[in-house]
């Protein structure tokens, strides 16, 4: 018996295997009977949209890989958008998005991850007191604004609990926009600067972040906490974001994106402890402060505007009487707030 396993006489011995012929081809299917919708919510891989004024349960198609798919998202959708229960539709494309907003877990983390998209105002939501205002947290989380291109506006909670003056002082060389409430009190201010606008709310838990919610939309739904008595932190009471309508009145031309409820958007977020800015550079941060970034047209290279800086333009400005002292502490506060992370 031979030692080979094949005799020249078996067809294995000189027949390799077939490679499949069937040629690839790099056209992609045009999807031309795809609708659009808007992301209102996502969990463990399932996606809740909005298309038109049908609420759709998706999946995302194969074909996007590992691209990301969050709250805000304008998609394009195929398959059954009826919205029955038991279907199940595929989103096959992500609409370019105008922001997103963005945070990494920790200032040392590469890896920077968008929380929602195309929001044009960002909330921060804080309380005066119970528990205390976390300036730091407060500093990082305007940074991450002005680096999305997104508008900032401070929410101050429980002005019932304390005096809000204080604390607005430290913001008003930033020229943030600020709107203050109490338990119980008059959201009319608040709904001025949502109305018409896509929102998102930010803020440690317990500030009143999920009242708020309550509040604008009654049928929101969201679970209230209970702030600790022994931590002075509240528990997390909202696990996912979530986008709402705000009450208005439909236009008459719903096509499923975020400008169709007149009344605008709201997106609630869960509550956040930590907002790592590893993302986010000195020349993107002074460029959402025109007034400065001329100042520092002649700095040297690789300047960061920071106190510690040589001949930074912002010195040399200060010195000659041409900046507001006030508005460059305040604007090299939030510049060092990108590598503070102690709360």
């Amino acid at each position: 018996m031979s030692g080979h396993r094949y005799s020249d006489h078996d067809v294995e011995h000189y027949d390799r295997p077939r490679r499949r012929t069937r040629p690839r081809t790099k056209e992609r299917p045009s999807y031309d009977d795809a609708v659009e919708g808007v992301v209102v919510t996502v969990d463990r891989g399932r996606f809740t949209l909005l298309v038109g004024a049908t609420t759709v349960l998706a999946v995302k198609a194969r074909p996007l890989g590992r691209k990301g798919v969050v709250v805000g998202d304008r998609v394009r959708v195929v398959g059954d958008s009826s919205g029955d229960d038991g279907t199940l539709a595929r989103i096959v494309e992500v609409v370019p998005r105008t922001t997103t907003l963005r945070r990494t877990a920790d200032d040392d983390d590469p890896v920077e991850r968008v929380i929602v998209s195309n929001a044009e105002q960002l909330v921060v939501v804080t309380a005066l007191a119970d528990p205390d205002p976390q300036p730091r947290l407060i500093d990082r989380a305007l940074v991450a604004a002005y680096d999305s291109g997104m508008k900032p506006l401070l929410c101050l909670t429980k002005a019932d609990l304390r005096d809000p003056e204080s604390l607005l002082s430290t913001y008003r060389s930033l020229g943030v926009p600020w709107v203050v409430t109490q338990r119980g009190g008059d959201l009319a201010e608040v709904r001025e600067h949502l109305v018409g606008r896509t929102s998102v709310l930010v803020g440690s838990s317990g500030v009143g972040k999920s009242t708020l919610v309550n509040a604008l939309v009654p049928d929101a739904f969201r679970e209230v906490g209970i702030v600790n008595a022994v931590t002075g932190r509240g528990r997390h009471t909202s696990t996912s974001a979530y986008m709402l309508a705000l009450p208005g009145t439909d236009d008459g031309t719903a096509d499923g994106t975020a400008d169709d409820v007149v009344g605008g958007w709201i997106i609630d977020t869960p509550g956040i402890r930590s907002f790592g800015l590893a993302h986010v550079r000195p020349e993107d941060l002074i460029g959402a402060f025109p007034d400065l970034d001329e100042m520092t047209e002649d700095c040297p290279r690789g300047c960061t505007h920071g106190e510690d800086e040589p001949e930074c333009g912002l010195d040399e400005a200060l010195a000659a009487g041409r900046a507001d002292p006030e508005r460059v502490s305040s604007f090299r506060r939030l510049l060092a707030a990108r590598s503070v992370s102690d709360y």
